[in-house]
This record gives C-alpha cells, sequence and structure tokens, in this order.
C-alpha cells in the first residue's frame, strides 16, 4: 500500500520525464516550470514522433539528457535542437545539447545516466514495464502514470518496489492515496473508483454497436490520447484501474467498487469499516495528481484550481451498467485469477482498440472479443518469472485477438 514512508527531500527534486510529449508530460512539465524550486527537470524520454516539441521541452528545460525510441529520428531530433536554439536566439556556444540516447535500449540507458530522485513514468501501454523496474531498481521514486506496466507486471513490479517508493499519478488513485490517510490499512473496508461514465453514459446495448471512432473519441470531460480515450468509452480503462488500484493498495478485486460519477469531480473514495467514506474531490484537473506524486507526501501549493462553494452545483453518483459496459468484470475476474491473466487482458484490448481506430471493427467487438481471449488463456494464469514471460503472455494474447477478430469478419 502506498504510505508516507518517502523520506521528505529538502530542496528541489531532479525529475526524470518518461513520455514528455504526451498529455501527462506536458502537464508534469508545465507543474515543473510553475514550481522551479521544487524541482529540475532532468531528462526527457519520448517516442520520437515530434521532435522539435521535444527539442523545445529539452532547452527550455536545460536537461541533461533526452531519448527517443525510434532510431531513425536522432537525426531529426538533432537539427531541431539547433533549431530552437536558434529561434530562442543563442549564438554558439551560448547552449549546451543535452545527451542524445537513441533506440529500443534508450529510455533504459537515459534511467541509468540520469540518476534522478523521480521518475514519472508516462509511456504509452505495456512499453513501459521495463523502464518501471529499472526505475525501481535505480531507487528513485516512481511516480507511475503508465498503469500498464504495473498491470502486465504487478508481481514483477510489487518485487522491485521498496516501501513507499510507488507512487500513483492516476486521479483515481491518487485520490485513493490521499483519502487512505484518514485511516490505518486494517480500518479499510472497501475502496470505490469513480468513473464518468465516458460519451456513452445511458445508452444501450443495441445503440452502442453503431458506434463511430469520431463519437468514442469525444470524452466529455478528460483530454487524452486515443487508446485512453476509447478505453474510457468502454471502460476498459475503469477495469484496468481496478486492477491497479488492487496492486497498489494490496486490497482484493472484489472489495474495490466502480460507480459512475458524471461530473467527475470526486475521483474517488475509500470507505472505513466504521461506515464512514473520505473521498477526494477537485475540479478535474491532472495536474494536481501529477504535482502531489512528484513531490509526494508533500502537496504542491496552487497546484490546481480547488472546488468553489458559492454557486449551487450537483454531484450525481449512478451504478454501472455491467450489460452495456462489460469490462470492468472482467478486469476484476482478470485481476483475482492474477498471474499473466491481466496482462492478456491489457494486451488484447490494446489490439482491438487499434483494430476500431482503424475502422476494421465494431465498437462492442472491442470487449466482446476480449473477453474470448481472456476466456482461452488458461495457460496464462501462472505468475510470470520475468518481463520476457510477460511478453510472451501479451504476444498470445495479441495473435489470439487477430486470429478471432479475422475470423468474424
Amino acid at each position: 500500500m502506498v504510505s508516507a514512508t518517502i523520506a521528505v527531500m529538502d530542496g528541489k527534486r531532479s525529475v526524470l520525464l518518461l513520455g514528455s510529449t504526451g498529455s501527462i508530460g506536458t502537464q508534469a512539465l508545465d507543474v515543473a516550470a510553475r514550481n522551479p524550486d521544487l524541482f529540475r527537470i532532468a531528462g526527457l524520454a519520448a517516442g520520437g514522433s515530434d521532435p522539435g516539441l521535444l527539442a523545445e521541452q529539452a532547452l527550455a528545460h536545460s536537461v541533461d539528457a533526452v531519448a527517443v525510441t525510434k532510431p531513425t529520428v536522432l537525426e531529426d531530433l538533432q537539427l531541431a535542437l539547433y533549431a530552437e536554439a536558434q529561434r530562442r536566439g543563442y549564438a554558439r556556444g551560448e547552449f549546451r545539447l543535452p545527451r542524445i540516447f537513441a533506440g529500443a535500449d534508450a529510455v533504459i540507458e537515459l534511467i541509468d545516466a540520469v540518476g534522478a530522485d523521480v521518475v514519472l513514468n508516462g509511456m504509452p501501454g505495456s512499453r513501459g514495464l521495463a523502464p518501471t523496474l529499472r526505475a525501481l531498481e535505480s531507487g528513485a521514486m516512481l511516480a507511475l502514470a503508465n498503469k500498464e506496466s504495473l498491470i502486465a507486471g504487478g508481481p514483477l513490479v510489487l518485487a522491485a518496489a521498496g516501501p513507499g517508493q510507488l507512487v500513483p499519478v492516476d486521479s483515481e488513485h491518487s485520490a485513493l492515496a490521499q483519502a487512505l490517510r484518514g485511516g490505518r490499512a486494517e480500518e479499510v473496508d472497501r475502496l470505490v473508483l469513480t468513473a464518468s461514465g465516458g460519451p456513452f453514459r445511458g445508452r444501450g446495448r443495441e445503440q452502442m454497436a453503431q458506434v463511430t471512432v469520431a463519437e468514442a473519441l469525444a470524452h466529455p470531460t478528460w483530454s487524452m490520447g486515443p487508446l485512453v480515450t476509447i478505453n474510457s468509452a468502454t471502460l476498459a480503462n475503469k477495469g484496468l484501474e481496478l486492477i491497479e488500484a488492487s496492486l497498489l493498495f494490496d486490497i482484493p478485486c472484489d472489495r474495490i467498487d466502480v460507480v459512475v460519477h458524471p461530473q467527475s469531480i470526486v475521483h474517488s473514495m475509500v470507505t472505513f469499516t466504521d461506515g464512514s467514506t473520505l473521498a477526494q474531490a477537485s475540479p478535474p484537473d491532472m495536474r494536481l495528481p501529477i504535482a502531489l506524486a512528484l513531490r509526494w507526501p508533500d502537496r504542491v501549493p496552487g497546484a490546481a484550481p480547488a472546488c468553489t462553494w458559492d454557486s449551487p452545483a450537483t454531484w450525481t453518483f449512478e451504478p454501472l451498467d455491467e450489460q452495456v459496459f462489460p469490462a470492468v468484470e472482467l478486469a476484476r475476474h482478470a485481476g483475482t485469477v492474477g498471474g499473466c491473466l491481466p496482462a492478456v487482458f491489457n494486451a488484447a484490448n490494446e489490439e482491438l482498440v487499434g483494430a476500431f481506430l482503424e475502422q476494421n471493427r465494431g465498437f462492442t467487438s472491442i470487449m466482446d472479443t476480449v473477453t474470448k481471449v481472456v476466456e482461452a488463456a488458461d495457460e496464462w494464469r501462472r505468475e510470470p518469472r520475468d518481463v520476457e514471460d510477460v511478453l510472451a503472455a501479451e504476444q498470445w494474447a495479441r495473435a489470439r485477438a487477430v486470429s478471432i477478430n479475422t475470423e468474424g469478419k
């Protein structure tokens, strides 16, 4: 369970940001820029799809090193760094180019080279597993936005993490970590995850079959990448968060509830054995949980706007329609069984979301097919021995998903 056992550090924390050009990364850099007395960005990593933005970030924060996982982007990044320096009016010799790592192992090399106090892993998908493990091995505090690495490699990640070393960035898990401060572990009865309900709250199963890609990408509350946005529309994201909560806080999956809260103000709740429930509430702004994770266990003043109470407001809570949104119960099953089954669930879902985005399959077929993959995954109920085991389970799940997808056409 996340606790306040991490030592409070005086002065400035050095931060290594993985996934700097994504939504989490850009907001983390905003937090750092507004709090230069608390944070120094020591290094950045990105896939390489936007070398211009990465170069701008690197020079704006005077980072020591950057990493791109696409080796073909190396020259583009070097040119972008020189162009950005010129745009800023730097004369030759007035600025220091960061050290650049490129290729499949670039992120691992960056972690080893920088030696930051905090590593924020905002990489997309389960490709973040190896960096998660290396960051924990380095002794850095890991601010985890890459839930897939914990879900796919749960036993490996938990074995590698020291007390208080793993801190959540997701707004729901950050809310739980905050509410859990209100009681001892033995006093916790249930965790309650809130869900916005996505863009299709209130629709029936038949209506869901006609959903278009554009409709599924129109989330009512959050601005996110395509994978997370589709996951929020199917509520697969909430299923993944259920597994993540179970692993982070050592609470069985059957003691974690999901409730629909369209306003996205209450981010999650903890119910204690005496009947009291503590909730964390704030307007939807990821800068708050990001700032808290970077500075954990201390808060960052002014990280995000607070709720205001000078005008009427209504917060509503609704039960989840499990017939229309089966992802949560399927994830609960995968998380309860454990082993490599959560990795199978996640990988199959990623494969089917990709097919949907390419308009090769319908919206409801995403979770229908993931269910079939999970049901056929008996051999992956065992715990992973290493990263290669996790990758093998994911490869099997993706291949099975493609096979079922092809048969269904």
